[in-house]
């Protein structure tokens, strides 16, 4: 079955990006209850800067799962991520991602690798190298997930954030390469209207290998706010079996609970049970 989930992003240095609730996890988490959503996917500072416990507790008491914890607060806070030139610095990241790893990883939820995948051509790392050191940690990474029973989630990001993965197309094929089989694509709909030539039928090529959505409209604001036609994409998603979680990384437009509330009923709307 398919299941709703929003986001609550903890991080300061991310305010303005595309998370729906801010700064407040139980406030975040009450109010997702309230409004049906089915779990929550979380971007903290770091992994530790969250209590495990109280999360489980903040979770139980509002009926809710933790669909992801996203790791990107590592690059923004830290300028980490997996294919710097400096060998200390790439194992700080994976360091990092661990972290994360460990703090969603006994609630049942995976690690989101957005941003953390970095670039290639800066600071005289050429693609294939770059390339060479974020297979190698996604091998390690993925592993490493292995041990809590679930997936790592790696994100395809458009042209303007990465040059490492656009596409989905281009994500199966760093996923057929792994020897791994513990990682899986997150496919956002923000980024695909971006890079793909067909959402639908990119969902589609990425049958079995995709383990995340990001639920958004093309403007990044939440879905019906912008030009995406959703229609094919939930279509494509039931087609290919999808039974895991539609997340709300959108901006809190107009407002934080205006945001959660037309996703939740955009969410109802396309995935109907």
């Amino acid at each position: 079955m398919l299941r709703s989930a929003v986001t609550i992003s903890l991080v300061n240095e991310a305010r303005g990006g595309p998370f729906v609730f801010w700064d407040d996890l139980a406030g975040g988490c009450r109010k997702a209850a309230e409004l049906g959503f089915d779990a929550v996917e979380v971007f903290p500072p770091s992994g530790d800067a969250v209590d495990p416990q109280t999360l489980k507790k903040l979770l139980v008491d509002n009926r809710l799962t933790l669909a992801a914890v996203g790791t990107g607060a590592g690059w923004v806070r830290g300028k980490l991520n997996l294919t710097l030139p400096d060998a200390a610095k790439r194992a700080e990241a994976r360091a990092f991602i661990k972290s994360i790893i460990d703090l969603a990883g006994p609630l049942g939820a995976p690690a989101i690798i957005g941003s953390m995948q970095g670039r290639h051509s800066v600071d005289g790392v050429d693609q294939q190298t770059a390339r060479g050191w974020l297979s190698e940690a996604l091998e390690e990474l993925g592993d490493y997930a292995r041990g809590y029973a679930t997936p790592l989630i790696y994100e395809p990001l458009n042209r303007y954030e990465t040059n490492m993965v656009n596409t989905v197309e281009q994500g199966v094929a760093l996923l057929k390469s792994l020897n791994t089989k513990n990682v899986l694509l997150l496919a956002d709909l923000f980024h695909m209207n971006i890079e793909e030539v067909d959402t639908a039928a990119a969902l589609r090529a990425g049958r079995g290998l995709i383990g995340h959505v990001h639920f958004v409209d093309s403007n990044r604001r939440p879905a019906g706010n912008g030009h995406i036609d959703f229609t094919p994409i939930a279509a494509a998603l039931k087609e290919i079996g999808y039974d895991r979680y539609i997340s709300a990384e959108a901006l809190p437009w107009p407002d934080n609970d205006t945001a959660a509330k037309q996703t939740i009923e955009a969410f109802r709307k396309f995935f109907p049970r």
